[in-house]
């Protein structure tokens, strides 16, 4: 909450990545994982962008390769690539578009391939074929995912329900979870009033956000998992974001060739919107 208090901005991945975008400062510290940092070097190339700590990367983003998508692309020739941003800068320069979990159906919706492959997150690929049945959308891998989510079981759906809330789950929860669910929404969904129709709710998604949307909403209650942490978006503390600002360490590089690709994919889905 302390580094959230100090941001110009905060928000999701796509509030983040069309921010960045925007940006004029000279620097642009990103206080969050190493994805996150990429895009945002990627959509402002002229911009020096630093992250506090080195080391804080993503699961998820490390499930899926350039190698997975060339093989898969081999197998299935006339298929779109949707990249979820929580991916690396060499796995977006192989999208054709990428997508966050706020628009991911939109962003499907409006290609005109009836094959999609989709990666690196396996549950959020299944909550977008349930949503878009006339599509065949392809995990690549089969088996990515967030810890986070995945740590969500049937029986925290059961001790929800006895404390009397609705449930709202992040759509890269497993389907079983999906499917118990009041609701499912993006973190940018759930800070934008989606949950306005319940006195109290339980939010399947990173214990953090929970701390947000009792700051946006006090007249609701909101219950977290305290198990449910991402210790990558933990690893940047006050001090390392102060020693960032003074050094301007550390910068992200990332190769002209792979940026250029990288945004094409990126810009396509700003333009599609939230």
């Amino acid at each position: 909450m302390e580094i959230q208090a100090l941001g110009d901005v905060v928000g999701d991945s796509l509030q983040l990545a069309v921010e960045a975008k925007r940006a004029e400062a000279d620097l642009i510290v990103i206080c969050g994982v190493q994805f996150m940092a990429e895009t945002a070097k990627i959509l402002n190339p002229e911009r020096k962008v630093i992250i506090p700590v080195q080391d804080a990367g993503c699961p998820l983003a490390d499930f899926l390769t350039p190698e997975m998508i060339r093989e898969a692309k081999e197998r299935h020739p006339d298929a779109a690539v949707v990249v979820y941003v929580n991916s690396t800068a060499e796995a977006k320069a192989l999208a054709d578009i990428t997508c966050t979990s706020s628009n991911a159906i939109r962003v499907v919706a409006s290609l005109p391939n009836d094959t999609i492959l989709f990666g690196p997150d396996a549950n959020l690929a299944a909550y977008v074929q349930r949503e878009i049945p006339g599509k065949t959308i392809i995990p690549v891998p089969p088996g990515g995912h967030c810890y986070v989510h995945v740590g969500f079981t049937t029986a925290d759906v059961e001790a929800a329900r006895k404390k009397g809330s609705m449930i709202v789950c992040h759509p890269e929860c497993p389907p079983e979870i999906q499917e118990r669910a009041d609701l499912i929404a993006s973190t940018g969904g759930m800070t934008k009033g989606a949950m306005s129709g319940g006195d109290s709710w339980s939010v399947f998604t990173e214990r953090e956000m929970v701390c947000r949307l009792r700051m946006l909403y006090p007249d609701q209650v909101f219950y977290e998992k305290s198990e449910a942490v991402c210790a990558d978006m933990k690893k940047i503390s006050i001090t390392d974001l102060w020693r960032a600002l003074e050094c301007e360490e550390y910068e992200v590089v990332l190769p002209r060739e792979i940026m250029d690709r990288a945004r094409q994919a990126i810009e396509r889905m700003i333009a599609v919107g939230a």
